[in-house]
């Protein structure tokens, strides 16, 4: 119950990552080396398949949080921009290249969500200034799930002329993107987060956006990220990419149902909230407050009771202060110090959620008693 955190590897990936330990043993950038370039290759076009990109344009990286760097320090220093528009509800990947890229004299504008966690397109434009270098906004936040407007904000950063990224990294594989259509300059992705492996990830560059590398070394990656390339790990990421695309709509379809079960059950059961906008967010994913509890203490209680669940971002799991995401959606203290997160994946059967449901009932009955 806790996919947002990360997700077990495909069935599928672990075969090709295996078969490529095995078989592919050269540096991929050696001229003798043309098999490890075409597995290379061949996972840069199921990768970029996902966002409806050409596989020229995707650059891959050693993750998530790698992405997001290259993206926005990549740009500032491509730039002669020296401001930043982001969100308050942005990864942690994103809030701290911000904070840093602050600390080095560039300005930053953080634009908060409302009540539902989706950010109003019109405050991102009237944060947009004539020395705005790139807008950074995520594409759906990886604690509540809920899904902002990007073809409305990616309309505003053309009409100002400014450079569009969003962190794509909780829906790509869940949900279908299209960046042409939403107006994407750059995205950044994880394997990990649709069941392919840790420590490899990617950012898409749309062609004629000036970026800078943050790694030097021997050019790899079109001179946008040095290091000899993880064929096992980029090969694994290309087989989550071909899974995710294979089963997207049906997979969609079951997790919204399951939550919807989820959901409606609990709030039958004792006092609880969904927290963020019940229709704009990820399949599978319900963030729910628990007046009257505290976050920490549940999650604990759920892990006592072998189910695993988050009171917020992963990378936070053992702060017990509320989630910074839902103290700035303005959602009430009681709520924010009592939620839980739940996030279906492709392994949640109906049979999961009912053993969850009476898991609740018990702690619950437990903690009231």
């Amino acid at each position: 119950m806790d996919h947002a955190a990360t997700t077990a590897p495909h069935e599928a990936v672990v075969e090709s990552m295996k078969r490529a330990l095995e078989t592919y043993h050269c540096n991929p950038s050696a001229v003798y080396a043309t098999t490890e370039a075409d597995a290379v290759q061949a996972a840069r076009e199921s990768v970029a398949e996902l966002l409806g990109a050409s596989p020229q344009q995707l650059v891959f990286t050693g993750g998530g949080s790698e992405a997001d760097n290259l993206a926005l320090k990549g740009v500032v220093d491509a730039t002669d921009g020296d401001h930043v528009v982001t969100t308050t509800i942005e990864h942690s990947a994103v809030i701290e290249t911000c904070n840093w890229l602050e600390k080095r004299g560039v300005e930053v504008s953080r634009v908060s969500p409302g009540r539902d966690g989706r950010v109003d397109p019109a405050d991102i434009a009237e944060a947009i200034r004539d020395d705005t270098a790139v807008v950074s906004v995520m594409h759906a936040n990886n604690e509540t799930g809920v899904i902002q407007p990007l073809d409305a904000i990616g309309t505003i950063a053309a009409e100002h002329d400014v450079v569009f990224h969003s962190d794509t990294v909780q829906s790509a594989g869940k949900i279908p993107i299209d960046v042409d259509n939403i107006g994407l300059d750059l995205a950044s992705l994880s394997a990990h987060k649709f069941y392919g492996p840790k420590g490899v990830g990617a950012l898409y560059v749309r062609e004629g956006v000036d970026l800078e590398p943050i790694i030097h070394g021997g050019g790899q990656e079109w001179g946008l990220r040095s290091g000899t390339e993880n064929v096992p790990g980029i090969v694994g990421m290309g087989t989550a990419a071909e899974e995710a695309l294979a089963d997207m709509d049906d997979r969609s379809d079951r997790l919204s149902d399951l939550r919807a079960e989820l959901v409606s059950t609990l709030e039958g059961m004792v006092d609880c909230s969904l927290l963020g906008d019940p229709d704009c967010r990820l399949p599978g994913y319900a963030m729910l407050g628990f007046p009257g509890h505290s976050g920490a203490a549940l999650v604990q209680g759920f892990a006592d009771r072998g189910v695993a669940v988050s009171s917020g971002s992963a990378c936070h799991s053992s702060d017990e202060s509320p989630s910074r995401v839902l103290v700035e959606m303005g959602v009430d203290a009681e709520l924010a110090v009592g939620a839980v997160r739940f996030s279906l994946g492709r392994e949640t059967t109906a049979a999961d959620v009912d053993a969850v449901e009476a898991q609740c009932r018990e702690l619950f009955d437990d903690a009231d008693g």
